[in-house]
């Protein structure tokens, strides 16, 4: 009787609060209302109970942790400068030499009339017509100059512009079309743009170009043809910075103050 009464009511009731259920709790139901007598107030509430179902697992989705920040790494001013110099020195002296070179052939070519394809070649590129305004251009500067340029334009490699674009000298851009990043201030409404170059090297040999073309530095090209003192030199790159006169200063501080001078190959006039 208790049998027939169980599965008859385990099974019509099984389908409507055991299906889902938890088994262990669905054991301990099955085995009070067995063990109750049909009818009782007890009997009827097991009938009824509803197995709670388990509740659904939320997973907690973690926040990404935020990342941090390159740590700024402070370095000595020894150190910096004399990361400056190992970085610097060996390409500056590289183009030099090449410059140097370029210049005393085509010296030689001149005097002796030979190779004049060349040297209209070169005349054309520098868009000049007379031999020595060539000569004036094919010079190479100071390595000193070179360098203390470098220091006060690039902060001593450490700028953004030197980090991003390769850019040591602060040579701006007015070509939409070539490779170059915007400076982060504005003059007066406009953005202002500095060349980028894929390396330190071309950039160098481009302010070396630079120098040799550019009208506001005919006397300083007449200049190097006379001299090798970078003192001298530098009184007349004036035209390189607002700073004018005082740039000129600043200039031969810095190579006073850091011995420049003693990277100075003494080249032939």
């Amino acid at each position: 009787m208790k049998k027939n009464i169980r599965n008859l009511l385990l099974g019509s009731l099984g389908l409507t609060f055991f299906v889902g259920c938890d088994v262990q709790k669905v054991k301990l139901v099955e085995y009070d209302f067995l063990n109750t007598k049909v009818g009782t107030i007890k009997n009827n509430q097991l009938i009824v109970k509803k197995i709670e179902k388990p509740k659904p697992i939320v997973k907690k989705i973690e926040k990404p942790k935020p990342k941090k920040k390159p740590k700024v790494v402070n370095i000595s001013v020894q150190e910096k400068k004399k990361r400056f110099k190992d970085t610097l020195v060996p390409i500056i002296t590289e183009v030099y030499n090449d410059l140097q070179h370029q210049y005393l052939s085509t010296k030689e070519d001149i005097q002796n009339n030979t190779n004049q394809e060349k040297i209209e070649r070169l005349k054309n590129f520098f868009e000049l017509k007379t031999d020595d305004n060539l000569l004036h251009s094919l010079k190479p500067h100071p390595i000193s100059i070179v360098l203390a340029q470098a220091a006060i334009e690039s902060a001593w490699l450490t700028s953004r512009f030197t980090k991003e674009a390769n850019n040591i000298f602060g040579v701006w851009s007015f070509n939409k079309n070539e490779p170059r990043i915007a400076a982060s201030g504005l003059r007066g409404d406009k953005t202002i743009y500095l060349k980028k170059y894929p390396t330190i090297k071309d950039a160098v040999k481009d302010y070396y170009k630079n120098l040799g073309r550019n009208w506001a530095y005919k006397e300083f090209r007449r200049q190097r043809t006379l001299t090798n003192d970078p003192h001298e030199l530098v009184l007349h790159l004036k035209s390189y910075s607002e700073k004018k006169e005082e740039y000129t200063k600043m200039l031969q501080k810095v190579i006073s103050y850091n011995k420049f001078d003693i990277y100075d190959i003494n080249g032939s006039f």
